[in-house]
């Protein structure tokens, strides 16, 4: 089963959220989509004239930022990406303000391992997107890995990849291409360093990460290797997933 490292019903979970999110991008800077390794397969999965929706972008939107959809749970996220010329609404990702079919392309990056409760999450993904249209999203693998820093950022699981797996094609989702998607951190002393620090002293390791470790993990940032199918995941902290919505 997919196992949770904090009860479903965790009081305060959805708080603990929005505070550390609207702490993150409250004093911080937008980075284009060009810069992340996902845009090569942004610009192949984009169709012209193609309707758009990113969830939880925060100020690191993977879509092109003008005619994308944005949904996020912070205002002081969607106020810079509307400035910028996207369509932001402040709504959760368990209850989606748009029709059925109604995007050629939705992304989810590090959003299903946040809800309380993930089976609404699914749905609305699937019921969003129209038939054949592709779902990119991303997500930490194994129970067994989890850390202080799944705490401070928000958590609330690490699935098993077959048991994510299921979860997609439960809702008529087709996985077609996956790859090791984020930092693959090894030394658990660097981990509690960071969680004890955002812990502590929030103000300053954001600054840090901001204008510092950002930047740098841009710079070093590994293309993408996408493959057929599942990966072998064994060894995968974070994987990200190309779906296609079932005819």
């Amino acid at each position: 089963m997919i196992a949770t490292m904090k009860t479903a019903d965790s009081p305060g979970a959805a708080a603990l959220n929005r505070r550390f999110y609207d702490a993150l991008w409250a004093d911080t800077y937008l980075i284009r989509p060009e810069r992340f390794n996902t845009w090569p397969l942004v610009r192949d999965l984009m169709i012209a004239g193609s309707h758009r929706l990113e969830i939880g972008p925060g100020l690191r939107p993977r879509l092109p930022i003008p005619g994308t959809c944005f949904v996020d749970i912070s205002r002081a996220a969607l106020s810079r990406l509307v400035r910028h010329g996207g369509l932001a609404t402040q709504a959760t990702a368990e209850a989606l303000p748009f029709p059925d079919a109604a995007f050629d392309l939705v992304m989810a990056m590090d959003i299903i391992e946040h809800a309380v409760d993930d089976e609404p999450v699914f749905r609305e993904l699937a019921r969003v997107l129209r038939p054949g249209g592709a779902l990119v999203l991303s997500s930490p693998l194994h129970p067994d890995k989890w850390t202080s820093f799944d705490d401070v950022v928000g958590h609330l699981r690490r699935y098993q990849p077959r048991e994510l797996l299921a979860r997609l094609a439960g809702h008529g989702l087709t996985l077609e291409r996956s790859a090791v998607y984020g930092m693959q951190l090894r030394s658990r002393m660097l981990i509690r360093m960071g969680a004890w620090w955002l812990t502590r002293r929030r103000e300053q390791a954001m600054r840090w990460y901001n204008r510092v470790l950002m930047p740098i993990g841009l710079l070093f940032e590994k293309r993408l290797r996408l493959e057929p199918g599942m990966i072998d995941a064994t060894r995968v902290d974070e994987v990200l997933l190309v779906c296609r919505k079932n005819f």
